[in-house]
């Protein structure tokens, strides 16, 4: 298995603990988190001389937790926010792809940013869909 799916894994459970926490608690974790994402994994990227090398996934990190940012706390949407981020990660629909060709960690960290908020916009509107169209 890829290490973003690894990382992916790892990084659920802690996010998991944040659903019941203020939303600008989340939030402010998710911006932490990109910021040192942006430069750890930039400045990695410049020591081993390799762009978005699959080691750095402090990306990945960061898009399960946009992913799961304001999801219902039911297990079942955590599972779908990991699972849906991860193909959205790997697809990169428009704009994913051009977003990590933005310079070093801006773009290992925006394009995952990006894959997590599509992963959340389609569980928000499914969420939506169950509560209000179907019942």
């Amino acid at each position: 298995m890829a290490p973003g799916t690894w990382a992916s894994l790892a990084a659920a459970p802690f996010f998991w603990f944040l659903i019941e926490k203020p939303l600008w608690q989340f939030g402010l974790v998710l911006v932490v988190v990109y910021f040192v994402g942006v430069y750890t994994s930039g400045q990695y990227e410049k020591k081993i001389g390799e762009k978005d090398p699959s080691s750095a996934v402090i990306d990945e990190v960061l898009g399960v937790g946009v992913a799961m940012f304001n999801i219902p706390g039911q297990w079942y949407y955590a599972v779908m926010a990991v699972v849906l981020f991860r193909l959205f990660d790997i697809w990169k629909p428009y704009p994913i792809h051009r977003l990590e060709k933005l310079p070093g960690g801006w773009g290992i960290m925006t394009d995952d940013l990006l894959a997590g908020v599509y992963a959340n916009v389609w569980i928000q509107v499914g969420v939506y869909v169950v509560n209000n169209v179907l019942k």
